[in-house]
Formats: structure tokens, sequence, C-alpha cells
């Protein structure tokens, strides 16, 4: 069983900062590719960021140059650090990831957080 714990979310004001965290726990070989998503109120889920295990990054053309994705492999730990926060950033940010679950099989299963809320007030 593998769990992914989401942190950090709260209410900020425009231009403001937060970093997300996002935990990963439970029965782990490794870590493939991890990602931010985000869904607004009435809105699709969207991919904000993602990380691949080399540290490859790409991001949604809406936060390229105010969101950085990182991670750390040794604490199965993935971060988001956004910056000059908008109201339309506002919304529910979910984190996932494709991890491999035993040595002895090369199967790959995603897994999702429940989300932490990102309100940004104008």
């Amino acid at each position: 069983q593998v769990q992914l714990v989401e942190s950090g979310g709260g209410l900020v004001q425009a231009g403001e900062s937060l970093r997300l965290s996002c935990a990963a726990s439970g029965s782990i070989f490794s870590i493939n590719t991890m990602d931010w998503y985000r869904q607004a109120p009435g809105k699709q889920r969207e991919l904000v960021a993602r990380i691949t295990s080399n540290g490859s990054t790409a991001y949604a053309d809406s936060v390229k140059g105010r969101f950085t994705i990182s991670r750390d492999n040794a604490r199965n730990t993935m971060y988001l650090q956004m910056n000059r926060l908008n109201p339309e950033d506002t919304a529910v940010y979910y984190c996932h990831a494709t991890i491999r679950t035993s040595s002895g099989s090369y199967n790959l299963y995603q897994y999702s957080g429940q989300g932490t809320q990102v309100t940004v007030s104008s």
C-alpha cells in the first residue's frame, strides 16, 4: 500500500508565495515521474508541473517562471515552490506519482493524494 500526502496549502494574497509538499510512504521500491495537478471550481484538472526520476522538469505555460518543482529522492518527497501567486492559481492541488512497488516486479502503479487547497485573494 502506498500513500501520498500533500501539505502546505493555505490562503495567501496575490503576489505572495507558498510551498507545497507531497510525501510518499508505504511499499515503495522506486518512484518514477511525479506530478502536481490542480483543479479549480468548475474546471477540469490540469497538469501544473512534472519531474522525472533524474530531475528533468516540465511546466504548464501558465506557471512557467513562477513555480518550481523539485524532489528529494531520499525522502520520497516532492515540492512545488509557488511564487507571485495570483487569483487564477486558486485550486485544489494534487500530487501524483508513478511508483514501482517491488524489486521483484517491473510493474508501475499510479497513485494520487487527497489534495491541498490553495486560495489566492486579490
